[in-house]
């Protein structure tokens, strides 16, 4: 018994990894593509994006995992089954590998001893330490009319990036995205909450009014961020982990804005403008 064929996704992976916060400045020769005009006159000191499924494509990665990992314990459980087991292991491994591949990873690996009641062969563990492989190995994406709309805005403000995950992965998706001279200074947090989003204001100097936040997760780029006094900009994707589901701020919100995509961030910045 052995895993389907792996369907390749052209995305960079990371479902977030562990803790780790770090500041880089990343280096890349990858040429800017030509900025879109905004006035100068600004609402924000900082504007900060969100990486993964923001700029770049990310869980298409897992899902394309997932069905392989499913396919590799057909003979033993229904795929909703081994679906939900998947998702419990994840949540309840957060504390201990954190979010990202390696993480999720050992989640599967952990499911798959636990629904084979330990029959799991070898070869089958090897398989899925392969399809973690091609996960961190795949290529960045960016999403269309990202580079465009960073650029834009990169005109006007200062950038920070800011995501979780696994350091050295979430650092080589900076670099090969290309974006990275755009970007004051790149954070990669553990969690993002309340508290590292006040951390990171304190850190640059920014206040939380002055502050907008860009990214896919409700529960990770907007609720925190509105909770310490930031704005936030939701742009949804169509793939996200429900672990960063939640419900959205009250109607008529004054520091929260939806936007369907990300190239509408531009127009929002000049509406907001002071």
């Amino acid at each position: 018994m052995g895993l389907g064929a792996h369907r390749h996704g052209s995305g960079a992976g990371g479902r977030l990894g562990p803790s780790a916060r770090a500041r880089r400045e990343p280096r890349c020769h990858a040429p800017l593509a030509p900025v879109l005009f905004l006035p100068v006159g600004t609402t924000f000191d900082v504007v900060a994006f969100d990486g993964d499924d923001t700029l770049w494509y990310n869980e298409r990665l897992f899902a394309e995992a997932q069905a392989e990992f499913r396919a590799l314990l057909a003979a033993f459980h229904p795929a909703e089954w081994i679906d939900a087991r998947l998702e419990e292991a994840e949540r309840r491994n957060i504390p201990h590998f954190g979010y990202g591949i390696k993480g999720f990873s050992l989640s599967m690996i952990e499911t798959a001893i636990e629904l084979t009641e330990g029959r799991i062969e070898i070869r089958d563990i090897r398989r899925i330490l392969d399809v973690t492989k091609r996960m961190l190995a795949a290529d960045v994406q960016l999403l269309d009319g990202v580079r465009e709309t960073v650029a834009a805005v990169a005109a006007s403000h200062r950038l920070l990036l800011i995501t979780k995950g696994d350091l050295r992965d979430q650092e080589r998706k900076v670099e090969q995205s290309g974006l990275g001279p755009f970007f004051e200074h790149v954070e990669i947090v553990s969690e993002k909450d309340a508290r590292t989003y006040s951390a990171v204001l304190r850190r640059h100097g920014v206040p939380a009014e002055r502050f907008l936040m860009v990214g896919n997760s409700l529960r990770s780029d907007v609720l925190p961020v509105l909770e310490v006094g930031g704005h936030a900009a939701h742009i949804p994707h169509a793939l996200t982990w429900s672990h960063e589901v939640a419900d959205p701020p009250p109607r008529g919100h004054p520091r929260f804005h939806s936007l369907p995509h990300i190239q509408g961030l531009p127009g929002l910045l000049r509406d907001l403008q002071v």
